[in-house]
Parts: structure tokens; sequence; C-alpha cells
């Protein structure tokens, strides 16, 4: 009897990790983008490597969002990236930054 318990238990976790499904919040995939326009619309402040400082005569842009791999198909840089399109024009490390 106590094997058919843990029998059910098993597949019943199991089961539970099947539909276990992926947040709505979750960060979408890393891809290339054609401009600016394109790419605020997914990151509404723009996309940077970590430690990037926004070099500006004004307030320096801080919440845009950290993340290499999304830099680095859109900054035009490495040959192994498919990426058409430089979007960090200033070469400060942060695409397409918005205040």
């Amino acid at each position: 009897m106590s094997v058919k318990i843990i029998l059910v238990a098993t597949v019943a976790a199991a089961g539970l990790l099947l539909t276990v499904s992926v947040p709505a919040n979750a960060a979408p995939a890393p891809r290339s983008y054609k401009n600016c326009t394109e790419l605020n619309r997914v990151y509404p402040h723009g996309v940077g490597r970590k430690g990037a400082r926004d070099r500006t005569s004004g307030r320096p842009v801080t919440n845009f969002t950290v993340n290499n791999t999304v830099y680095a198909y859109n900054d035009g840089a490495p040959k192994r990236y498919l990426r058409e399109y430089d979007l960090d024009r200033d070469n400060d490390g942060i695409s397409c930054e918005k205040r």
C-alpha cells in the first residue's frame, strides 16, 4: 500500500513540474534590433553592459537595463553575434539610453 502512495505522489509531483509556466515578466530572448525605437519598446530606458556609465554633460542615465548579452547583440562590436546595427553610437556602454 505504501508503494502505491509513493508512486502516486511521484506522478503528482512530476505533473506539477511539467505545468509550471514561465512568469509573464520574464526577460525576452536576446536579439538584434533595427533601431532605438524598436529596442526602447522592450527596454524603455535602453540596455547597457555591466559597469557602463552614461557620458553626458547633464544628469547621467542610471535606469537602463543591465544585460551584457542584449547589449552585445546591438553594439555592433563582437563578430560572433548576429548584429547589423550599432545602437551605441556614443560608445559609452549603453544602447539607446533614455532618461
